[in-house]
């Protein structure tokens, strides 16, 4: 049995999903260090350990890695493509579990779609990790796709329901299942992958607080409320459109169309569900969709 994953780094650790990734760690009793710029005034728990850096130094990125098990890379997608940097610094450190930035929708079946060329710092990435796990078998990788960001994602609009105007955006027909999560869930699925690194060694995992139709969530905000709420129908096809459009300007914002477009058109089917769903492989359940609206709702 290998030995345990005790050590872990955390880059990226001041943003959304990582301040949830750092919070989940502590509690599962990891011994967590957070990486910052050397101008960053961000500031952390107590009770982690922060390490200033420049991340296109593979020697300053080493030597901050020495004596960590575990890399968990969160961050932010205008920064996925310099993770080379720190894969490569991570294997001159001897660290064994590198997690990266993936936490979105699955890169693994993203070839020849518009939205693959956008993602293409996160795909380049795991493809040299596993590169280099096969040229290093101590050396191993987890991938986690989580869709969208559901909590994060009502705050802002980007699930598309506005609470203080109740009006909801459906695309197509609503009906579409759409993999899910909230940070704080994703916080546990990386404690969990790493209490279980055999388990989870050189696997891409699909996970998901919930799958709900958007339909689903209208009746329950609608519920919840005690009002029916204005609701406007957009075509996904005119998304992918609006998105392309945007794509051939060299305008990266196509993202958000082309995203729209991929997980909620009618027959989709990209919800993870049964094999699929790597929940169980953690020993992690599915969230409440209600509880989640309802917070949600009370902010």
């Amino acid at each position: 049995m290998a030995d345990p994953i005790k050590k872990v780094a955390v880059i990226g650790a001041s943003g959304n999903l990582g301040k949830n990734v750092v919070q989940e760690l502590l509690q599962a009793g990891f011994e967590v260090t957070a990486f910052a710029r050397s101008n960053s005034s961000s500031k952390f728990p107590a009770n982690v350990t922060v390490k200033r850096v420049d991340y296109q130094s593979v020697p300053s990125l080493t030597a901050a890695l020495e004596g960590q098990d575990a890399v968990v890379s969160t961050i932010a997608t205008v920064a996925i493509g310099g993770q080379i940097p720190l894969v490569d610094a991570a294997i001159a450190a001897k660290v064994r579990r590198f997690i990266p930035s993936e936490f979105g929708i699955n890169t693994r079946i993203v070839d020849g779609t518009a939205i693959g060329k956008i993602l293409q710092g996160k795909i380049k990435t795991l493809d040299y990790l596993i590169s280099k796990s096969e040229e290093n078998p101590w050396f191993t990788w987890t991938g986690v796709s989580s869709g969208a960001f559901f909590d994060w994602g009502l705050n802002f609009g980007a699930i598309g329901f506005d609470k203080r105007t109740k009006t909801a955006t459906i695309y197509d027909s609503g009906n579409e299942p759409v993999q899910v999560s909230n940070l704080p869930f994703l916080g546990r699925v990386v404690a969990a992958i790493l209490s279980q690194p055999e388990k989870t060694a050189n696997q891409y995992l699909s996970v998901a607080s919930f799958n709900p139709s958007q339909n689903e969530i209208l009746k329950i905000v609608e519920a919840k409320t005690g009002e029916k709420w204005k609701v406007e129908h957009v075509s996904a096809s005119d998304q992918e459109k609006i998105g392309l459009e945007k794509l051939s300007k060299g305008d990266y914002s196509a993202f958000s169309n082309l995203l729209r477009s991929r997980i909620y058109a009618d027959g989709a089917k990209l919800a993870v569900v049964g094999d699929n769903n790597a929940n169980g492989l953690l020993g992690l359940q599915e969230e409440d969709l209600a509880a989640t609206l309802e917070g949600w709702l009370r902010e």
